[in-house]
């Protein structure tokens, strides 16, 4: 103990063996990375990963070394790390909408409306919001004529708000799939004939997303 630094009391000690040399305070980025897997959980432990990668701090082949650093139980999510991230939020709602078995795309753009973060099953754009690039009213602005665009266009978007999504993964999941069950089984509708435009729109009058629905989400291996 004498040997060790100061440190702050949210600060974790780990007392596992390090490829650092003796004296040194910090690990290299891969073994720091690999140990936020074990303390983190792996969606956060995805996030991290993400988050590097996408800030080019590490390469592919660093991705790699991260994973053959963990237990055979954590390499199979090296297949789910994906640079196109651009926050923490954005992982985990990717995993989120995996796990609902949601087809999807990253950052697309759309004529328009711009990069959104994710187009879901060709008709809904979620957005990941953070307090840093939504909080003045000229973001504000900025992002209610961007949805509007969308909705002219016939997309609906669902804004998540990141506070929520890192701290209450469980009823952003459950928003995801309540809207995503909706649109489907509005599509369903339509396709078959049993209900005209009216009928639509006299379902929630003034509304530009699907109504909220409780569904349990399937469980991955994630949780």
């Amino acid at each position: 103990m004498s040997r060790l630094p100061d440190r702050p009391p949210d600060v974790v000690a780990h007392w596992r063996s390090t490829g650092a040399r003796p004296g040194h305070l910090h690990a290299d980025l891969v073994e720091a990375l690999a140990e936020a897997f074990r303390c983190q959980g792996p969606r956060a432990g995805l996030a991290s990963v993400d988050s590097a990668w996408n800030k080019h701090l590490i390469t592919r082949e660093e991705v790699d070394a991260v994973f053959a650093r963990l237990p055979r139980r954590f390499r199979r999510l090296r297949a789910l790390a994906d640079r196109s991230a651009e926050a923490g939020s954005e992982t985990f709602v990717r995993l989120m909408l995996r796990s609902l078995g949601a087809r999807f795309e990253t950052q697309v753009r759309i004529a328009g409306v711009g990069r959104v973060d994710f187009l879901v099953d060709g008709w809904l754009i979620v957005e990941c919001d953070s307090r840093a690039h939504h909080s003045s009213w000229e973001e504000q602005l900025r992002d209610r004529r961007r949805d509007r665009v969308a909705a002219e266009l016939g997309y609906a978007t669902l804004r998540l708000v990141a506070e929520d999504i890192l701290y209450r993964p469980d009823a952003v999941q459950r928003a995801l799939a309540g809207v995503l069950r909706g649109g489907r089984r509005r599509r369903r509708r339509e396709a078959s004939g049993e209900v005209s435009t009216s009928v639509l729109l006299a379902e929630a009058p003034g509304c530009t997303t699907p109504a909220e629905a409780a569904v349990s989400p399937r469980r991955s291996a994630l949780e």
